[in-house]
């Protein structure tokens, strides 16, 4: 490993402490990601050749055509963060939407409880089972945008919140469409819609139920449903309640029909995340020009115009930075590389390996850790390696529960973080311990499953 790669390296780590401390240095963890984003990548182009000949040994313009090679990975790379933001962006603004416009009131009567543990299962298999339709992105938005109509204390919403991440990650963990990672296997053929759902289902419900378990423990008393004030329903009543609906199913609707859209047209999800987007926009404008209030206050401060300017840039540019200084990683091969060496430590062993890959998916993002090891590793006939084997499957597990761990392991995990100003020290602190519980449980029952039901 050279020094060049090594400072690199120093440079992520740091940026990482430093956002794991936000709440002790009080620098906003975006400003840090960009940084980590534009330190990552200088430090690259000071010898670039050396990854070049290492990454892409097709490459043989020599140092003629090295610029214009940079400039086009890292803006593969850009492209490919930029469908993840493009998406972020366009469910946060239809959920804001549907919320703005009264489509989630019916919520506070059908999960009407003075429970608050009956609350927290309400909440906890809604996400889990969301998450395997829609992914858990998406899932997670429109579960915060719940828990704010049904939970006024925000530390009892912070520990809601938590649980969402956790469901959030382990629905989408045993669905061939419910995570970026278990679509890259299954599109890769590397594991079977029925082979994943059979097999990873209950380990998946235990990753989830354990952590449900040990959270329902904070929650004490009863629950206290936030009230409605008199500004609340003029803002609501510029619709009607026929209007209010058709909000909501153009709003969620369109987020469930999101993944068809994409096996239809085979375009990425933020194309049918658009589409979504400007039909439900279009059909709020016709809605409020029927009402004639054009130069109405409430209705203009709810138009998409208004709206827009609501949605959270820095978890944005958070969420860029932090991609887009782990795509550099991928980059300089270190993510290869310890794939490679976690397989020679532990000697093949793929609960081991598998299971250090679920860690590491908490600390940088799971999908080139998962592209890596599709690369790293052949496909075998039979064995732990072959379609539907052990190991495959183990990662669709554990890159997906895995990200559970820290709160900026997942897409889930950073998006509720911005929406409920979740801090990375007390996620960590009170919830990343109950995370791996769930996780270690899980693979424990996977091996059960493999030892005694599916055993060859």
């Amino acid at each position: 490993m050279t020094t060049l790669t090594i400072s690199i390296i120093v440079v992520f780590v740091l940026g990482y402490a430093l956002i794991a401390t936000e709440s002790l240095t009080k620098v906003n963890k975006a400003a840090i990601a960009l940084l980590m984003l534009v330190g990552c990548w200088t430090l690259y182009m000071v010898d670039p050749m050396q990854y070049l000949q290492m990454m892409h040994p097709d490459y043989t313009c020599g140092a003629a055509g090295m610029v214009e090679k940079v400039t086009g990975i890292i803006q593969e790379h850009l492209g490919d963060t930029a469908t993840t933001l493009f998406f972020l962006m366009g469910a946060m603004t239809i959920v804001e939407i549907v919320d703005q416009n009264g489509g989630f009131n019916w919520v506070r009567k059908v999960m009407k409880t003075k429970s608050k543990r009956a609350l927290l299962w309400r909440i906890a298999f809604l996400t889990f089972f969301l998450s395997a339709i829609l992914d858990n992105l998406t899932t997670s938005i429109v579960m915060i945008m719940i828990l704010r109509k049904l939970v006024t204390d925000h530390k009892d919403r912070m520990v809601y919140a938590s649980l969402v991440i956790i469901a959030a990650n382990s629905g989408g963990a045993f669905s061939p469409i419910g995570d970026v990672t278990t679509i890259m296997l299954w599109n890769k053929g590397l594991i079977t819609a029925a082979g994943v759902i059979a097999e990873i289902f209950i380990p998946s419900v235990v990753s989830m139920v354990l952590p449900a378990l040990i959270l329902q423990t904070m929650l004490k008393g009863e629950l206290v449903m936030p009230e409605v004030s008199a500004q609340q329903n003029a803002s609501v009543s510029d619709f009607t309640e026929g209007q209010r609906k058709a909000v909501f199913w153009l709003g969620v609707g369109g987020l469930i029909f999101v993944p068809i859209f994409k096996s239809i047209t085979h375009l990425p999800p933020f194309v049918g995340i658009l589409l979504v987007l400007g039909v439900l926009w279009t059909a709020t404008e016709v809605f409020y020009r029927s009402l004639h209030r054009g130069q109405d206050a409430e209705g203009t401060q709810k138009r998409v115009t208004k709206l827009l300017s609501r949605v959270d840039m820095s978890t944005i540019l958070f969420f860029l930075g932090i991609l887009m200084a782990v795509s550099c990683l991928a980059e300089i091969g270190v993510l290869t590389a310890l794939g490679q060496g976690l397989n020679v430590a532990f000697d093949g062993n793929h609960y081991l390996v598998t299971g250090i890959i679920g860690v590491l998916s908490s600390i940088v993002d799971n999908v080139p850790l998962v592209a890596g090891c599709m690369g790293m590793y052949p496909v075998a006939a039979v064995g732990d390696m072959a379609v539907d084997g052990i190991f495959w499957q183990l990662l669709a597990y554990c890159a997906g529960v895995g990200g559970s761990m820290l709160i900026i392991g997942s897409a889930a995990g950073v998006v509720v973080m911005g929406l409920e100003k979740i801090t990375f020290g007390w996620y960590m602190k009170h919830i990343s311990w109950i995370a791996f519980v769930g996780y270690l449980a899980g693979i424990v029952c996977y091996w059960l499953i493999r030892t005694f039901l599916y055993a060859v």
